[in-house]
């Protein structure tokens, strides 16, 4: 009989030490840890409430870091556990779904777990849509998203057009500068025959600046050349120094735009819309599957919409992803675009300087708290929520989680220079040319009044002689007369 319970003492004994031997085992496999540890105990206090929460493990929501969690979403757990005082207990949800309904009627994820009383709510970026507040109720969104397009840029380099030296200034700006041009060369040639200082004896000098000259005097000066005629009057130097200066500011204003849009990368994406997408055959496109994002294609009526869900339904096993992180492998590996929740694009884009959301952002939706729909506890967070939003929290918990290393230009949107940016330095040439003009009209009239005192005429016609003298206004009527009577005769 002793014998007998010896050894049935040492079967169980050896039984206990292979089984723990074996359990042990699996915590050391790395593989393994990440399958049992799927319960965290992350707050407890007597006398609270003990509240089941289940979540999904996404960066930066819901993170494992040595064998604990962290993340946006805990640290708005450990906020409202504070306010709201219960303790939780978080679980890792057991499908690694969000929630859907599956192909025998039953809802998957998170809002299975939460039908079937396994969990009390779900913090995680879990998408408030109109089939799952039927089953179960939502908080007031915690965060604001929508639907965006994960791109890599390199996929998206656009060709480098044949006039691309042109696109750092808009249209508008250009036909304004070469308004400018004309006018300023325009003014140069009037100013050079009104003032007696650049051409004192019309009848016997040669005036230099003809309109010709001044047309190549301006394009020297964008070029930042000096040529011939070289300016003598006052008058003339007064619009030459103020085109100048006009030229080396438009100058710089181009080089700085222009090493801007060469070095952003993002200004001109051939993707900026879903239908951009859609035309494009260079990229393959999907999405998660059995996400919120893929039903919102499904049951949308905009033409576009459908043809992006009749893309991925029709190639399903090979565009949908199971997970974010997969999504995110793919786009960085091959040519895919992720189509997803705008906010976690916004993070990759941070994380991955090699990666960029395309501008247009639909179907505006946010991420709230879901519990049972008899749970005391739904208008209790969603007043809390608020009160973190008031308070600042919320935003700094967006800053906190969504810090980025990527130089702030690479997410910085490019534009042509308009010429409302140019309007100071348009105004200032104006205001050059006024006081040139104004100023050789003060040059002539000096003259003329000393001229005036020598022949005894009066100021006015002397000043009118002057002026016909040098627009060859008589010539040119002497010339129109002698045709005319030439024709008569």
């Amino acid at each position: 009989m002793d014998r007998g319970l010896h050894f049935t003492f040492c079967v169980i004994a050896t039984t206990l030490l292979l089984r723990e031997s074996s359990q042990t085992g699996e915590k050391n496999d790395p593989k393994m840890l990440a399958a049992s540890k799927t319960d965290f105990v992350l707050l407890y206090k007597e006398g609270l409430p003990m509240l089941t929460v289940t979540t999904i493990l996404e960066d930066p929501y819901v993170m494992v870091r040595s064998a604990e969690l962290e993340g946006y979403c805990i640290d708005l757990l450990k906020a409202l556990a504070a306010m709201l005082h219960f303790s939780y207990k978080v679980k890792v949800v057991g499908d690694g779904q969000y929630g859907a309904v599956s192909s025998s009627g039953n809802w998957t994820g998170m809002i299975g777990e939460i039908l079937r009383q396994e969990a009390d709510m779900a913090v995680a970026p879990l998408t408030i849509t109109s089939a799952r507040e039927e089953v179960v109720s939502f908080t007031t969104p915690f965060l604001q998203t929508g639907i965006g397009i994960l791109l890599r840029k390199d996929t998206v380099s656009p060709e480098m057009s044949f006039f691309h030296f042109l696109a750092p200034f808009s249209k508008e700006t250009w036909t304004g500068l070469l308004f400018a041009y004309v006018l300023t060369c325009f003014c140069l040639f009037l100013v050079a025959r009104l003032s007696p200082c650049e051409w004192n004896e019309p009848k016997n000098e040669e005036n230099h600046f003809t309109f010709l000259n001044s047309l190549w005097f301006g394009a020297g000066a964008l070029a930042l050349q000096g040529v011939t005629p070289r300016p003598k009057a006052f008058s003339v130097r007064v619009i030459a120094a103020v085109w100048w200066l006009f030229t080396i500011t438009l100058l710089a204003a181009y080089i700085a735009n222009f090493t801007v849009l060469l070095s952003s990368g993002s200004e001109q994406l051939p993707i900026q819309t879903f239908e951009d997408l859609v035309k494009q055959r260079k990229l393959e496109f999907g999405t998660l599957d059995g996400s919120s994002t893929f039903y919102f294609f499904k049951n949308s009526k905009n033409p576009i919409h459908q043809m992006i869900y009749e893309y991925m339904d029709k190639r399903r096993e090979h565009v949908l992803v199971k997970t974010y992180q997969e999504a995110v492998q793919r786009v960085m590996e091959s040519n895919y675009a992720f189509i997803g929740e705008s906010i976690s694009q916004d993070l990759a884009a941070a994380r991955h300087c090699n990666l960029i959301r395309a501008p247009e952002v639909i179907g505006a939706r946010g991420f709230g708290i879901a519990t049972t729909q008899a749970s005391p506890w739904t208008k209790q967070l969603s007043v809390a929520i608020l009160k973190l939003r008031e308070s600042g929290d919320l935003d700094y918990l967006r800053n906190k989680w969504w810090e980025t290393s990527c130089l702030q230009q690479s997410r910085d949107r490019w534009s042509p220079l308009q010429p409302q940016a140019l309007g100071g330095l348009f105004l200032t040439l104006a205001v050059g040319l006024a006081l040139g003009v104004i100023a050789a009209v003060v040059e002539l009239s000096n003259k003329s009044r000393h001229a005036a005192g020598h022949v005894k005429k009066s100021c006015c016609s002397v000043f009118v002689e002057e002026m016909c003298a040098r627009l060859r206004i008589k010539e040119n009527t002497r010339q129109s007369q002698e045709t005319s009577g030439r024709a008569n005769a």
